[in-house]
């Protein structure tokens, strides 16, 4: 008798744009509640997820490699085992897919929020879980976390999750980090500064012949509620007007050039589309790809 599936088959999807390989990696999910939602009014953002039949607040994690020129980036590194038991996969599933911690040369941040950099090291030994790899981010990010004041008005749960973890994460990499103001930071990546979610949150524009991909970070949280509703921000926005605008720029962006998107809390594997009605948006997530060939549109 064959044994009743106990687990999901590993999060690892591919996605050809042009020359370049990107795969989607999953760390998992977290679960939560709306109540961190800002600037929306929350029985209608629990309606929008009814109508989509989603009766709860489940965030997914997604973290990209990046296949490139002979080189291979990573856009985040998960939560490690700072959340929940559900989140922190990403070690697991780089395995899955034959892939060698030790073989990732670059490690971009969006941003240093504990389920993007908390995946860096191994609290529990001070390890590099990406020995050879170059850490680069924003030049605002490690300023703003290693502010003494900024941590002191922080309350206790952002001044241990944001602050403290991040610096314990990116400590170890001191000697091999790169900081960015904008323009291409790996081949055929350019960052894309999107500031507000926090003072260096940035998206990632991959590109190759006549494809791209907008891997736009944390652009939103909640797919279904900030898309029909795009003032709608996160408790943990640093700046939730600068948030605000930034996602109305990115939104703008991405559906009137009609760019594939991903994103670290779309639904896995994350790809998509974005089309604008009227003042809200709709994401229509792209078919699953069996072949690495881009499907034409």
């Amino acid at each position: 008798m064959n044994p009743v599936p106990a687990q999901q088959i590993p999060g690892v999807y591919h996605r050809k744009i042009g020359d370049i390989v990107v795969t989607a990696i999953s760390d998992g999910y977290l679960d939560s509640t709306l109540d961190v939602m800002r600037n929306v009014d929350l029985e209608k953002a629990s309606q929008i997820l009814r109508d989509a039949f989603r009766p709860a607040r489940r965030t997914s994690v997604n973290t990209f490699l990046i296949h490139s020129k002979g080189r291979l980036a990573l856009i985040d590194t998960g939560s490690g085992n700072y959340m929940q038991p559900t989140a922190g996969f990403v070690q697991r599933n780089l395995a899955a897919a034959g892939i060698d911690p030790g073989s990732i040369d670059t490690v971009l941040l969006t941003h240093m929020h504990p389920d993007h950099s908390a995946g860096l090291t191994d609290m529990s030994n001070d390890q590099l879980l990406f020995p050879n790899a170059e850490l680069v981010m924003h030049e605002n990010e490690l300023p703003h976390w290693f502010d003494d004041g900024a941590m002191a008005k922080a309350d206790e749960r952002a001044k241990k999750l944001f602050f403290q973890a991040g610096r314990e994460q990116v400590a170890p990499y001191k000697k091999q980090t790169r900081l960015f103001k904008q323009g291409e930071v790996f081949p055929g990546v350019t960052a894309v500064p999107s500031h507000g979610h926090t003072p260096g949150h940035t998206a990632y524009l991959v590109s190759s012949g006549n494809e791209q991909l907008m891997i736009w970070g944390d652009t939103v949280h909640v797919p279904e509620v900030q898309t029909a509703l795009p003032v709608a921000g996160m408790a943990f926005d640093t700046d939730l007007d600068a948030a605000a605008a930034s996602r109305k720029r990115m939104f703008d962006r991405v559906s009137a050039d009609r760019v594939l998107i991903a994103g670290m809390h779309l639904h896995f594997p994350s790809f998509a589309r974005l089309s604008r009605r009227g003042d809200a948006y709709q994401l229509y997530p792209e078919a699953w790809v069996h072949a690495m060939e881009a499907p034409k549109i």
